[in-house]
């Protein structure tokens, strides 16, 4: 195999085993779409929060630090916070769609420019984002060796193929979310169980990342001595 075939499915399969928890994320985000909340949101925040992932691991390529796997898990911390924000807020943001719905067609932007700027200032899309970040953090860890390994032309080839997968990858979870019987299912219960899927995620990812056997040596050193 020539070694851009290589470079082409090392890319692939990194991205896949990386991120195949993603797709249910993202179906769980395409249910929830409405006025407030479109399907640009979800695919800028998915960029946004992988390439913040891509930057923090390219210290792997620069010969940098690895991240210890117990302090990225704190980053299981922005979904649990998102979740409880979504409970907590949950009557007072139907009250703002039903306002905004009547009215949404005519103050979207004709500009495609603006109306991009204003979707990536949009904070739907940080919330995405968000979530990305924290879902995919412990990617870094992977992401550090693999593109330790390569030289700048090879990791340009990763990259771009990363970001053509997440491209894919939204898509994907949109064409899902829109099948009959999945969507039906979604949009019944995803609203209602959207929060405690995210709070849940957040408390995996600290569980799985070992972030809580930093427990002690923080509680030792705040009230110890």
């Amino acid at each position: 195999m020539s070694k851009l075939g290589t470079l082409f499915s090392e890319a692939i399969v990194a991205f896949i085993a990386t991120n195949i928890d993603d797709i249910i994320i993202l179906l769980i985000f395409f249910s929830q779409v409405n006025v407030n909340f479109r399907p640009r949101h979800i695919l800028l925040g998915q960029y946004l929060g992988f390439a913040a992932i891509i930057i923090a691991s390219l210290p792997g390529f620069f010969g940098g630090l690895v991240v210890h796997r117990e302090w990225i898990g704190l980053l299981g911390l922005l979904p649990i916070v998102i979740g409880i924000q979504q409970l907590v807020s949950r009557k007072e943001e139907n009250i703002t769609v039903q306002t905004v719905s009547s009215d949404f067609s005519q103050s979207t932007p004709t500009n495609p420019v603006l109306a991009f700027i204003l979707s990536v200032l949009h904070p739907q899309t940080y919330k995405v984002a968000a979530v990305t970040i924290a879902n995919g953090g412990d990617n870094i860890s992977i992401y550090i060796p693999l593109f330790a390994g390569h030289d700048l032309a090879s990791l340009g080839v990763i990259l771009s193929i990363f970001f053509i997968m997440v491209g894919i990858w939204c898509a994907i979870a949109y064409f899902l979310s829109r099948q009959p019987t999945i969507g039906n299912i979604l949009s019944r219960y995803g609203e209602a169980v959207v929060p405690f899927v995210l709070i849940c995620l957040g408390l995996f990812i600290m569980y799985e990342r070992g972030t809580f056997t930093l427990l002690p040596s923080i509680l030792n050193g705040r009230f110890g001595s």
